[in-house]
């Protein structure tokens, strides 16, 4: 049979296998204005883009296998790097019933903390996208994991690793120079494989997870250089580590306690970080409809000199609105005090309803300041922000 042939007439069993495809997704427009001047003469104060984040979702076998593609590009008008496409997903995934395995590009979340995600370590940043690090970029990786009475447990193999995105020159929220080229410690830079391992399970009422990963670390140390001719670069070095990981969350009536805690080896310095706090949910405040959320952190991270380590000591207080609409009306406000500098600190406003089943607004507001050089924060005491996004699910 000619191969042309045998490919489309497999192709086309595939397609009747599946069955049931959905597309869904979202698309928007955002704009970024800043509060402030730029400090350097390339930015701008307002900054528009055009984002699509389509979703295939696909089962066949009955329902014992299912494939999943989710690209993402964005167009922005003044930063070239924000302008930038990437597979969040493509994963095939199979399911019996005390196990799977997913193969492809795919996103997981490890954390169970509000300010700080310490053991969220599989996905790189999409550190252009926002500066709060929630977005991530898709991941390369075979995984496998076991679900069992003593708890699930997980295996990842990433044999791909990918860099942060960063700003361009003409983009906001970075260091005077635009961070440039990525140094390797491993050998084989991208191609090192990476591994990580996983445990979570439920003990009384406590939820548990333990973690270990070694491979390329996915926060990079910033390293300037100076050429013969006398040009400034910065570039972000990749150093391999090992690094184990503990994440606890506790429901107990309206409480919830939580904390995550590392240790890492392999970068310049050897450290422990942890970030332990509670939130404490209040509904039908004053009789209304409205439900408020306290939350309270602490951050802790024993080094000094990382410009991507904002929490050596610091304690974070927020706040959460929840309306209990037919819109889903939420607020989140947070902010971040250096206990040991009252010259540092940023805060957070997080708010999105619903306009009707297909649109939805998003304002997100980010606020810096301090007065102390070495602080990662002196470099964006200007970049105050507000951002609106109108997006539309379909």
């Amino acid at each position: 049979m000619n191969k042309k042939v045998a490919t489309f007439t497999l192709s086309l069993g595939l397609l009747h296998s599946v069955s049931a495809i959905e597309v869904t997704g979202s698309a928007g427009i955002d704009l970024r204005y800043y509060l402030q001047d730029a400090l350097y003469v390339q930015q701008e104060r307002t900054y528009g883009s055009l984002f699509i984040s389509p979703e295939i979702y696909g089962e066949f076998n009955d329902g014992q296998d299912a494939l999943l593609f989710k690209p993402f590009y964005r167009v922005d008008e003044h930063d070239d790097e924000r302008s930038h496409g990437d597979i969040r997903e493509l994963q095939w995934a199979h399911y019996q019933e005390n196990w799977e395995t997913k193969v492809g590009i795919g996103k997981v979340f490890w954390g169970q903390t509000e300010s700080l995600h310490l053991v969220d370590i599989i996905n790189q940043t999409d550190w252009v996208e926002s500066v709060d690090g929630e977005a991530k970029l898709g991941q390369p990786m075979a995984n496998f994991s076991y679900f069992s009475g003593y708890g699930n447990f997980s295996v990842f193999v990433m044999p791909y690793f990918r860099e942060r995105t960063f700003q361009s020159s003409e983009g906001r929220l970075r260091p005077p120079v635009a961070i440039t080229d990525a140094i390797y410690e491993s050998a084989n830079e991208q191609n090192n494989v990476d591994y990580a391992l996983r445990w979570q399970s439920s003990i009384g009422d406590w939820e548990v997870g333990l973690s270990y990963f070694s491979g390329t670390t996915r926060e990079p140390e910033l390293v300037t250089n100076l050429s013969d001719k006398g040009d400034l670069s910065i570039n972000p070095f990749y150093a391999q580590i090992d690094q184990v990981g503990l994440d606890l969350l506790k429901v107990s009536g309206a409480w919830l306690l939580k904390l995550e805690s590392i240790y890492r080896k392999g970068q310049s310095e050897d450290f422990a970080a942890v970030v332990a706090g509670f939130e404490y949910n209040q509904e039908r405040v004053f009789g209304s409809r409205y439900g408020l959320g306290y939350l309270a952190e602490y951050q802790y991270d024993e080094r000094e000199d990382n410009f991507f380590a904002t929490g050596q000591n610091d304690i974070m207080l927020g706040l959460r609105v929840t309306a209990n609409d037919i819109a889903g009306t939420e607020i989140l406000m947070g902010f971040v005090q250096d206990l040991d500098d009252t010259s540092t600190y940023s805060a957070y406003l997080e708010a999105s309803s619903r306009l009707s089943a297909n649109w939805r607004w998003k304002l997100d507001g980010y606020f810096f300041s301090s007065n102390n050089q070495d602080d990662p924060f002196f470099f964006l005491r200007r970049d105050d922000h507000i951002e609106f996004s109108l997006e539309y699910y379909f």
